[in-house]
């Protein structure tokens, strides 16, 4: 599911009064499951893998974990949900996604 979705900038939406906003672009869904740990190598396994949602247990060794459910509604706009440990503190997040362009190089 996660390979179907629009390549290019998406904007994350945190829900809520105030949520924050923050831009990414997206060169693979699957970027999407360790937004809290971005870019470091961690093993995953899949919980739950259905035609339009997906949730994924991950572990960054030394660095913490989080579980990740995404729920496509289309290929581009998502709902994420998030939580897990990262730097010792816990996190929880709950964003929506959605394309908004093209990448900037």
């Amino acid at each position: 599911m996660l390979d179907e979705l629009d390549h290019g900038a998406w904007e994350l939406r945190e829900r809520g009064a105030g949520g924050a906003v923050h831009r990414v672009c997206l060169e693979n869904g699957r970027q999407l499951i360790q937004l809290k740990h971005p870019g470091l190598s961690c093993s995953s396994v899949v919980v739950e893998d259905e035609a339009n949602s997906v949730t994924v247990q991950y572990t960054c060794r030394g660095r913490g974990y989080g579980r990740t459910h995404i729920r496509r509604e289309t290929n581009r706009l998502v709902q994420i949900e998030s939580q897990g440990i990262v730097n010792g503190l816990p996190f929880l997040l709950a964003e929506e996604g959605r394309k908004v362009g093209s990448c900037r190089n």
